[in-house]
């Protein structure tokens, strides 16, 4: 293996099975854009977790994804951190800059860029489902993209109040906690419902606890389950008028986004959708 081969390579650290759609989405992306790269998807235990990163610096990777366990504990083999990663201290994309391995967080940043499309999240009030990983990236990027007021709804209290502490303190944002006891009513006012939770993963028919009348025309309602694509809260929200986006854009996104660190290279998201769909069979 050649050293040039080895500057045009990234990587994907994870514990436990290597299949993801991730792979072929971004694979695509670089046969697609004539790209001499190659993602490779790895197997890393936590108590390997240094030496993976040692080995990705030494043999030139331009920058690697993680998941889960290590998106907290890379962050002290890291040279520096983005500003969102920074904030909500958790990292999923290493990009080499220079000799530096800088940590970013594009999970958020491919939620905002769906958003985007439909709503300028600029003075609007959201109501956001989940208090995990994935709704914390959403709400720091909202906040950051200037959001006027976020309602966290979650089940448990305790992840919830550090969620709003965080947007209250840290980036002086109108936040607070609903307890999610029953079916929640969605405030009027309401401009966007975002489901942040693993409600509906691999289960077209999981039902989110929600007063389905509260889903009013114009709503926008985004899921960030992205397997399956339509999800009941997606086909629910559709069938009352309201304007629906489903989790394939924040996934589709998050590796645009993540290309675009890596190569400098603006890839086609089309290409890369149509890569995932294909990665879950749902074409």
């Amino acid at each position: 293996m050649t050293r040039d081969f080895l500057h045009e390579l990234v990587g994907s650290m994870s514990q436990g099975a290597a299949g993801n759609p991730t792979v072929a989405m971004i694979e695509a992306a670089f046969a697609h854009h004539g790209l001499h790269w190659r993602y490779v998807n790895m197997e890393v235990a936590p108590a390997d977790l240094a030496d993976a990163v040692r080995g990705a610096r030494a043999m030139g990777f331009r920058g690697f994804n993680c998941s889960m366990p290590h998106k907290v504990a890379v962050i002290q083999h890291l040279d520096g951190l983005g500003e969102s990663a920074a904030i909500m201290g958790a990292v999923n994309c290493v990009v080499r800059r220079g000799d530096q391995l800088i940590g970013e967080n594009t999970d958020g940043k491919g939620f905002l860029k769906s958003l985007c499309e439909v709503l300028d999240p600029r003075g609007k009030s959201v109501v956001l489902l989940g208090a995990g990983g994935a709704a914390r990236a959403i709400a720091v990027e909202l906040a950051l993209a200037g959001v006027k007021h976020i309602t966290v709804v979650n089940r448990g209290e305790g992840r919830a109040i550090e969620l709003v502490t965080l947007l209250r303190e840290k980036l002086k944002l109108s936040a607070d906690f609903a307890a999610w006891t029953g079916d929640y009513a969605i405030p009027a006012g309401t401009d966007a419902l975002i489901n942040g939770t693993s409600i509906g993963l691999y289960d077209a028919d999981a039902r989110i606890p929600l007063d389905a009348s509260s889903l009013t025309p114009g709503l926008v309602v985004a899921d960030v389950i992205f397997s399956p694509p339509r999800t009941r809260l997606i086909r629910e929200a559709e069938a009352r008028g309201c304007r629906a986006i489903d989790g394939l854009g924040m996934i589709v996104n998050q590796g645009v986004i993540s290309v675009e660190y890596w190569t400098g290279v603006t890839p086609d998201p089309a290409v890369m959708r149509c890569a995932v769909e294909a990665a879950l069979r749902l074409s």
